[in-house]
């Protein structure tokens, strides 16, 4: 075994393997070496340094990587200016941009830093913010730098295929494998189209492509080298800044985690190392892959804090509290806090984000069929409510509320009190919750189910305001005298009816929390004398409440995210590559995102064959066979393990998700997958009894690859594509791109061509319009227009959900009336030159108009048809 191993060191030293090795032929495998203990053999696990040197990119190399180079600029960068509109989530991420340009807060479920990539990017090349992504369809102006935008996910994209080379190389991959590898990745459709456009996941996959990277390469340096901490440190930053982009990077970080466990397995039981340095070791990498990433988020949300200083529609769904550090906030940062009878008040739900107490004059109609109680978000005089005694009139002098005192509440607008009695609430059907609402006349003073007894919580609340009804201080609970229940608020919506603000009700049992309340603005009037008034105002958050709350919010909404959609797909069909995602559409072209389905399914078919491999191995050592005798199957099943691993992680919590889900959701997943065919292409080399004809079988596959490619590009890039040629790619039925949007011949193409370039001339903003509210239809709708009888320009299968949000009630809280955004009022006061005070089944949308079938969908925060072209 020595002698091999010396032979092997000859021939594959840096000095003699440039010389004598070729690109088809460098070995850069070791031979496991075993050391004798008193008892028993064991692996030894450094990494011989000519191994080290030998997965190096050589000289060679170099001609190998121009044409990765060379075809990549081909295949990611071509045409980046088509479309010239907004494509499916540039409508959310490219507004995001906007609102770090402009500084504008906003909520979004991902973590901030692919966003402010994008904002610096367009900010560098004159983005001013003076566009704003409204809608998919919308043509880019001038002012926009849409293509710069565009090639930086482009050139990350491409980045990606060279680390993806680097990392077969490290892990034990020969030049040539390297490259096909690759090359399959460079001209896997999926990839390509996710990289052209103002998305995360290009961003995402490469820093997740860096970290392993960086991983592969630290795994074969000498411990506690420069190289060592070096690589570790490159792999730590990589993992944060995949964690910043979006959370899916914590499972590179857990993949990263179990295969330092694997690592440390074999440290143990190598008896050469000593218990000092496996310390050591677990040190090194603990503090280094965990401590870096958190850092680097936490810094990275520090900055995102900052350069949103001011008020936007997104900081509806933060409390109160993280609202008044933002400039222009209509939250008030102060008020009196003395709280007695006669004060005007407005009344803030606690734990969730529903807003305040607020009534309208608007009826039930079922139950008591009495005036709602509803929860609303915006800042609206039908909040404000006046607090009298519940047996006599207010008194002429001030009289401070305290823990325990009976009130009654009045709605300020209607002159109607706070009311619950034993009548069923309107949604909600538990047999603990009762009918909250608004119930009085002229003259009417009030009976005793108007009654409402303060009790403080005293556990939330500190100081005096736990004996005296403070405002902003005091967090308390209304008991109805009558009953017993308590004034309860959870995220269930009222119908369109109710304008879908959050039910009020009163119960007896559910969660404490939800029964939480706090006075948010008090305004004492005269009978408490101004040099007695004392001043209270939010305080200032610190950097950490408000990473808190943010989080918090940032999973709520996550959650939420469950309504259905058409072009959503489920994981266990992503691997067989079912259906893919339509992107956008116009001028009888189409954007459709879908992979490479040669590439693809051989991917699949590895995992496949790798699962059935390990079984096999597994029973024959049971059986007492030796098993991975050669070092090239060795060094497969330790590698194709890990990045099997590395597949699964990123895999399998999608299956426990409520959430919508997508195929580009498998990316990650696909990408280490990828890896693990270039270890099985390895493995095929090495062993080939034919020698250097098993590469050349592989450049055979790459160019089966790229001619799939070529044959599904129209569909990538938006380019002209006839009828016939769509059809013959319908290899697989649940692939829904519509061949029917097509021409029937290329030629007709120039002439719409022309006629477009004619009316531009002729009427620019026409087209413009009408450019806008082009899209294709999915496959399953034809049947539905032709049963229908509807023209093209009627009717549309909308593109995908979205996962981002701004403004003020998240998707899980409404149902389809979007709550306004800008002017603060109720939207259920009656005034007839306001549309959003007309419910919708009164004022259909313009979608519902047009006969347009669109998915309702949380965009940024603002719970509305999704992103249609109109």
């Amino acid at each position: 075994m020595a002698k091999n191993s010396k032979s092997e060191a000859r021939k594959s030293s840096p000095g003699s393997a440039v010389s004598t090795d070729t690109l088809f032929d460098l070995d850069t495998v070791p031979q496991p070496q075993y050391g004798k203990g008193q008892y028993r053999e064991y692996l030894l696990t450094e990494t011989p340094e000519y191994i080290t040197n030998s997965r190096r990119v050589s000289g060679k190399e170099y001609a190998l990587l121009a044409v990765l180079f060379g075809a990549g600029l081909y295949v990611r960068l071509q045409n980046l200016h088509h479309p010239n509109s907004v494509v499916f989530d540039e409508v959310h991420f490219g507004g995001f941009a906007k609102k770090y340009i402009k500084g504008t807060f906003f909520m979004d479920v991902h973590p901030p830093l692919a966003k402010m990539l994008y904002a610096a990017v367009g900010s560098l090349a004159g983005f001013t913010g003076d566009f704003d992504f409204a809608k998919i369809g919308d043509i880019f102006p001038q002012s926009v730098p849409y293509v710069v935008m565009r090639a930086f996910p482009a050139v990350l994209g491409l980045a990606t295929v060279f680390l993806c080379y680097l990392t077969l190389r490290s892990s034990g991959v020969r030049p040539i494998v390297a490259f096909v590898t690759a090359g399959s990745l460079l001209v896997e459709n999926s990839y390509v189209t996710i990289s052209r456009y103002i998305l995360l996941d290009a961003p995402l996959l490469f820093f997740i492509a860096a970290a392993i990277y960086a991983f592969k390469k630290f795994e074969v340096q000498k411990p506690f080298s420069l190289n060592f901490f070096r690589s570790l440190l490159s792999c730590s930053l990589a993992l944060g800044m995949a964690f910043s982009s979006k959370w899916v990077g914590l499972f590179t970080i857990a993949w990263v985690g179990v295969c330092c466990v694997i690592h440390m397995w074999f440290l143990i039981g190598d008896l050469s190392v000593s218990p000092k340095a496996i310390w050591k070791h677990a040190f090194a990498r603990a503090s280094f892959l965990l401590g870096v990433p958190i850092v680097l988020y936490l810094f990275i949300f520090s900055i995102h804090f900052n350069v949103l200083p001011n008020d936007g529609d997104g900081s509806a769904f933060m409390t109160s509290h993280f609202r008044a550090g933002l400039a222009g906030s209509l939250v008030p940062r102060q008020t009196t806090a003395q709280v007695g009878y006669g004060s005007l008040v407005t009344i803030r739900h606690v734990n969730t984000r529903g807003g305040y107490l607020h009534s309208h004059n608007h009826m039930y109609p079922t139950g008591s069929k009495q005036q709602q109680i509803t929860l609303y978000p915006h800042l609206d005089t039908n909040n404000e409510w006046m607090i009298e005694p519940y047996n006599r009139s207010i008194p002429d002098e001030f009289e401070q509320i305290k823990d325990g005192d009976k009130v009654r509440l009045v709605h300020v607008n209607t002159k109607r009190r706070l009311h619950s009695h034993d009548e069923k609430p309107p949604v909600s059907e538990r047999d603990w919750q009762k009918e909250a609402s608004c119930y009085g006349y002229d003259g009417f003073g009030g009976d005793a189910n108007d009654d409402w007894i303060f009790e403080i919580v005293k556990h939330k609340t500190k100081g005096r305001a736990q004996e005296e009804v403070r405002a902003i201080e005091t967090i308390f609970r209304l008991r109805h005298a009558m009953t017993g229940h308590y004034l309860f608020s959870s995220e269930v919506k009222l119908p369109s009816w109710g304008f879908e603000q959050q039910e009020v009700t009163a119960a007896s049992q559910g969660k404490r929390p939800l029964t939480h309340w706090y006075i948010e603005t008090n305004n004492a009037d005269q009978r408490l004398p101004a040099e007695k008034r004392e001043i209270v105002r939010y305080e200032k958050l610190s950097f950490w409440q408000k990473f808190v709350e943010s989080h918090k919010t940032m999973w709520k909404i996550n959650q939420g995210l469950t309504s259905h959609h058409n072009w959503q797909s489920n994981p266990h069909d992503w691997p067989l590559l079912v259906r893919g995602i339509n992107y956008w559409g116009k001028d009888h072209t189409q954007v459709y995102f879908l992979g490479n389905p040669f590439v693809w399914w051989t991917v699949s078919a590895t995992l496949v064959a790798f699962l059935i491999h390990m079984g096999i191995s597994v029973l024959k050592w049971q059986t007492g066979s030796k098993i991975a005798t050669s070092k090239h199957v060795f060094n497969f099943n330790l590698q194709m393990f890990t990045y099997f691993i590395g597949w699964l992680i990123h895999y399998f919590p999608f299956f426990i998700m409520g959430r919508q889900l997508f195929l580009h959701h498998y990316l990650p997943s696909q990408y280490f997958a990828i890896l693990g065919l270039g270890h099985l292409f390895e493995l095929f080399v090495a062993n080939s009894y034919v020698g250097r004809k098993g590469a050349h079988a592989l450049v055979v596959y790459l160019a089966v690859a790229a001619t799939v490619y070529f044959y599904f590009s129209p569909i990538i890039y938006g380019y002209p594509w006839t009828k016939n040629q769509c059809k013959s790619t319908k290899w697989v039925s649940s692939w829904d791109y519509d061949c029917n949007t097509f021409l029937d011949n290329i030629s007709e193409y120039r002439s719409l061509k022309s006629s477009i370039a004619e009316s531009t001339i002729s009427n620019p903003s026409t087209v413009v319009v009408n450019e806008a509210k082009e899209t294709p239809r999915a496959v399953k709708q034809e049947i539905k227009q032709e049963k229908h009888g509807l023209s093209e320009s009627e009717y549309f299968e909308p593109p995908p959900a979205a996962e981002t949000h701004k403004g003020p009630l998240p998707d899980f809280l409404r149902d389809e009336e979007e709550a306004p955004v800008g002017e603060l009022v109720d939207e259920a006061t009656e005034n007839k030159d306001k549309p959003h005070a007309v419910p919708e089944e009164v004022a259909p949308s313009e979608g519902e108009e047009q006969g347009i079938v669109a998915d309702e969908v949380v965009v940024e925060g603002v719970v509305h048809e999704e992103a249609e072209m109109q």
